[in-house]
């Protein structure tokens, strides 16, 4: 199952914002430059082993300083340690998550929720869900603004427009009748993501992100997806107290929990001697 991150729609939406794209075998592999300090570069859940000899290369070609590898599993994770990479506390994506299997009638789903999270849909079930194309992406941006204030960061608006240039038909923006709530979903292959979500206090107090999650639960079905992937959830492993809140409101819904190793680094800011192991036999 290839992740988001390794899709051809997130490149092109990367690349679209300022990274530069590059392939090793089926891995994407994104590089930023910074001026004066040189490039990061970030492989992000590789759905195959990677080959830290041509990551070097890369590396090399870009004045890289830092090196970001988000393994999948923990063969990959035991390969970043053999080539001198080491466990970050602070990673870049959610360390666990929940998935939901959407191949299960929708009914099996909606009753695997908690009791209050089905109550929460069934009471706001006449609330208007509002969808957001293109030319629309400013007042989704502006409402999104509004519900969280100063306090959390709100992406450019050249981002969400690249976003949805990006996954077109793939991805869905909505927000509750009043603007109180919102979300994006995006769809890549078997899964789909709650990948952003915001609302306010009148939104949290009247319940309305939950039934915007069914919304993007039952679009995810429509669009043939298999699974529904939360995108994190508080990790013990890499504590973050902010996370408690919306991880317990994720849980409610149900669903499988997902482990990822964490996130591994490397780095040389005197230059671009980033030297690797030969890589392992494929078994």
């Amino acid at each position: 199952m290839q992740d988001i991150r390794q899709s051809k729609e997130y490149a092109r939406y990367l690349s679209r914002i300022g990274w530069n794209v590059e392939k090793i075998d089926k891995v994407s592999v994104f590089v930023k430059k910074f001026p004066l300090i040189g490039s990061v570069l970030k492989i992000q859940r590789p759905g195959q082993n990677m080959d830290f000899q041509k990551i070097g290369k890369i590396a090399q070609k870009h004045r890289v300083f830092q090196i970001i590898i988000e393994p999948i599993n923990e063969t990959q994770s035991a390969e970043c340690k053999a080539n001198g990479f080491k466990l970050s506390k602070s990673p870049y994506l959610p360390t666990k998550t929940l998935q939901i299997d959407l191949k299960q009638r929708k009914e099996k789903i909606f009753t695997d929720f908690e009791k209050d999270c089905r109550s929460a849909i069934k009471k706001n079930n006449r609330l208007n869900i509002r969808k957001y194309e293109l030319g629309d992406l400013n007042d989704f941006r502006n409402y999104w603004k509004g519900a969280v204030g100063i306090k959390r960061y709100v992406p450019p608006l050249q981002h969400l427009i690249e976003l949805k240039k990006a996954f077109r038909k793939n991805s869905l923006f909505v927000t509750s009748e009043k603007s109180d709530s919102g979300a994006i979903f995006l769809n890549s292959g078997d899964v789909s993501y709650y990948w952003q979500a915001f609302t306010n206090k009148d939104g949290r107090k009247k319940l309305y992100q939950y039934k915007i999650v069914w919304e993007g639960i039952l679009w995810s079905k429509k669009n043939k997806a298999k699974i529904f992937d939360f995108e994190g959830i508080y990790d013990k492993r890499f504590p973050n107290g902010s996370w408690l809140g919306f991880s317990h409101f994720k849980k409610s819904f149900g669903g499988k929990e997902i482990s990822y190793p964490g996130c591994f680094v490397k780095t040389d800011f005197l230059g671009n001697n980033m030297s690797f192991r030969p890589p392992l036999p494929l078994c």
